[in-house]
């Protein structure tokens, strides 16, 4: 008779994650089950399996079976976009949406705290989050005008349905200084990756963090990443072009297209198309691709509404529309970036924070008179700005407000663009998120109209409807 299934979980609270590790990897050559190689192992046995065949002989996918889940309090929403740079791991940060924050509540960098500087950092920074904090009053008894209560409502459902409404504009005002809180779960492999980013990063509050990481990392994998270490490649990398290439984002004397499709293959219809119809039969690829491009539209349609047309709300489309590339050059506030780089199923290539591209000015500080404390709070942050980039340009970006725009460089394939669009066109995001999606639909169903079709995204509003009614300044 042959062997049953079974289907168990190796305990975290049970077993270390290093020896889970070794459990899954052993499975390989040894016929014992799971639960048999895990009570032979000990602590001890699996270091000396990681020292050997991860260590010696770089078989690094055995770390993915050891996951940690790490708690950092207390750092800075710009250390945070290091931290959150890793692709694979998951992230859950402080929201600036559902959180308010206090008037201390900002990051000094140790550079400064021994220079003359330190006492405007701080002055400014104070003054953007007192600005912050008036700007919650005022702006949120703008939006009860605007949304009054419902008969019959209650005073806590009322203030659910105001608070992001208001949050969402005052959050403009928020520097890169401020701390935040983040959850992260990274297996040991992507961690050590992680860790040596940190490790190579210009602000020192960056390395020493990621120095506790280890360090508290060590404690349940004190193989895997005991030889994190910071890469050489990556500072002399980035030192050769801020050398030769000081890091200023300078602002075009033109106006220019703020979320411009740069680059795009012509035939990721074609290449989709063929994908899909491989999967299903027996042909080369070459073979496919001819045989679509001899297709006429309407078969082409009918591929198309074959592969996408049943899809629901929650599907996830098939994996061949990965076989395509749109690049997107984009300018956007910092606090729109800071939800767009989750999406980290994509390239993402941003510039440094600076002050040079301006800022946005939402319409609800316009109707809620508060025009001037907000301009006074971006101008007295850039000024602080440029004096602290004489002296670091990287500590510089510490002081920068949610509101001042920077530009980045996005690469996705057609099954994430699907994804990013219909989360991010939905009512209840941000309404600096909505106008990127919005736009972006639009550029990816005028370079692939047959399979654009397919986009599920919000269609009561367009990026220029949003962009009319939520911003004075953009």
């Amino acid at each position: 008779m042959p062997p049953q299934r079974q289907v168990y979980l190796l305990k975290p609270q049970e077993l270390p994650p290093e020896t889970i590790a070794v459990t899954f990897a052993k499975t390989s050559r040894s016929p014992e089950s799971f639960s048999q190689i895990a009570a032979e192992l000990t602590d001890q046995k699996s270091a000396q399996f990681h020292e050997k065949w991860v260590v010696g002989y770089g078989h690094s996918s055995v770390a993915e079976h050891a996951v940690l889940h790490i708690a950092v309090e207390n750092i800075s929403r710009l250390a945070i976009e290091t931290v959150e740079s890793n692709r694979l791991a998951s992230f859950t940060e402080k929201s600036t949406r559902y959180q308010k924050w206090e008037q201390d509540s900002f990051y000094t960098p140790s550079e400064i705290k021994n220079h003359p500087l330190v006492s405007l950092y701080q002055k400014t920074c104070r003054h953007l989050l007192t600005t912050y904090a008036q700007a919650l009053n005022i702006i949120k008894d703008q939006v009860a005008k605007e949304m009054p209560r419902h008969e019959n409502e209650k005073d806590s459902d009322w203030e659910r349905r105001l608070r992001s409404e208001y949050i969402d504009v005052c959050r403009y005002l928020l520097p890169a200084a401020s701390l935040a809180n983040v959850g992260i779960t990274i297996n040991a492999r992507a961690l050590e990756h992680m860790l040596c980013k940190m490790l190579s990063s210009p602000l020192e509050e960056v390395r020493t963090l990621g120095e506790e990481i280890k360090k508290v990392s060590l404690a349940e994998v004190p193989t895997l990443v005991k030889y994190a270490n910071p890469s050489p490649y990556m500072i002399n990398t980035r030192n050769s072009f801020t050398t030769e290439y000081p890091i200023k984002t300078k602002a075009s004397q033109e106006e220019e297209d703020w979320c411009s499709l740069v680059s795009y293959d012509s035939q990721n219809e074609e290449h989709i198309l063929a994908a899909v119809l491989y999967r299903f039969g027996s042909r080369s690829y070459a073979d496919t691709l001819a045989t679509v491009r001899g297709l006429s539209a309407q078969q082409r349609q009918d591929i198309a509404q074959k592969m996408l047309g049943e899809l629901q709300d929650h599907d996830i489309p098939l994996r061949e529309l990965e076989h395509s590339c749109y690049t997107f050059d984009v300018v956007l506030d910092q606090g729109a970036y800071f939800e767009l780089k989750r999406h980290r199923m994509m390239t993402q290539t941003p510039q440094p924070l600076t002050v040079e591209l301006g800022y946005s000015i939402p319409k609800r500080i316009i109707s809620a008179g508060f025009e001037e404390e907000y301009r006074r709070a971006m101008d007295m942050s850039k000024e602080t700005y440029y004096q602290l980039a004489e002296y670091n340009p990287y500590i510089a970006s510490y002081i920068v407000p949610n509101a001042f725009k920077r530009r980045v460089l996005l690469t996705m394939n057609l099954r994430t663009a699907f994804h990013l669009i219909a989360l991010r066109t939905a009512p209840n995001a941000h309404f600096a998120m909505r106008r990127i999606a919005q736009r972006m639909a639009e550029e990816i169903q005028r370079a692939t109209p047959l399979l654009g079709t397919y986009i599920k995204r919000c269609t009561d509003e367009t990026w220029e409807d949003i962009q009319n009614r939520y911003f004075h300044q953009i």
